[in-house]
């Protein structure tokens, strides 16, 4: 009896050291009930609403989503493995899961994943996924840049979902385009920030200021300054909530 008392002890222990790993969630109020926002690392996040999960870019392995339910939707960003991981998409339960990707991203899944779950959109392309409607805009790095062949027009998506109301917009790898900047009623914004690969602090920010959300998250920040990003943001706007999370955990 001590011995099982014993291993479940170090068992709730060990269950409590991942999730103190894991970023708190955020609980946002939208019609028909609340959108949870969780951050796992870098790029990749979860999204909950009305008991269906969204993973977006899941990396990690099995492990980086203990404590969460099973994604109901995949969506990916670009073929990049910070986005792109097939040994995680193998790992987690994807048995009831449909795959939002790119054509590019669709060309490299694993051949275990059934071809009926994956709903390949392009650039400007819709889904309706019962009460949720995603789009795919443009993610791309500017023509005549150094950094412009690291993500090309057309091959990955950024996504705009609308959920309970609510505009959630999630940039994947990209400049600071005119498409972004021309961008409207945005609620929740995830943006990029991480030299040479996407923005600097400075672009990031005047593109949030361009196109004005609600609410900013910096991610995908990896040697960016991002309390300068929300300073720039906030002198520019100071209606904007940009909102810090520990996006690098293991960092620490």
């Amino acid at each position: 009896m001590k011995l099982k008392i014993a291993f479940t002890f170090l068992l709730a222990a060990s269950l409590l050291t991942v999730k103190a790993q894991m970023p708190a969630a955020d609980h946002e109020k939208v019609k028909g009930g609340e959108l949870t926002i969780q951050p796992i690392t870098h790029a990749t996040l979860v999204l909950s609403y009305q008991g269906k999960n969204i993973y977006v870019d899941p990396t990690g392995g099995a492990d980086a989503f203990k404590g969460l339910a099973a994604p109901d939707m995949i969506l990916i960003t670009d073929i990049h493995g910070d986005h792109f991981d097939t040994k995680t998409i193998e790992a987690i339960n994807t048995a009831k899961t449909t795959l939002i990707v790119p054509q590019a991203v669709a060309e490299k899944l694993p051949a275990t994943i059934d071809k009926s779950k994956i709903i390949v959109l392009n650039n400007d392309q819709k889904s309706t996924q019962g009460d949720i409607v995603i789009t795919a805009v443009p993610m791309y790095n500017l023509p005549g840049t150094s950094s412009a062949n690291m993500h090309t027009k057309g091959r990955g998506n950024g996504y705009i979902l609308t959920i309970g109301g609510k505009n959630v917009y999630i940039s994947g790898d990209t400049a600071d385009t005119p498409e972004m900047k021309a961008l409207n009623n945005i609620d929740i914004a995830f943006i990029c920030m991480n030299l040479p690969y996407t923005m600097d602090v400075n672009a990031a920010s005047q593109a949030v200021l361009a196109f004005k959300p609600k609410v900013v998250y910096p991610y995908h920040y990896r040697g960016q300054d991002v309390n300068a990003f929300k300073s720039m943001v906030n002198a520019g706007d100071k209606n904007i909530d940009v909102r810090l999370k520990e996006w690098y955990p293991a960092a620490k």
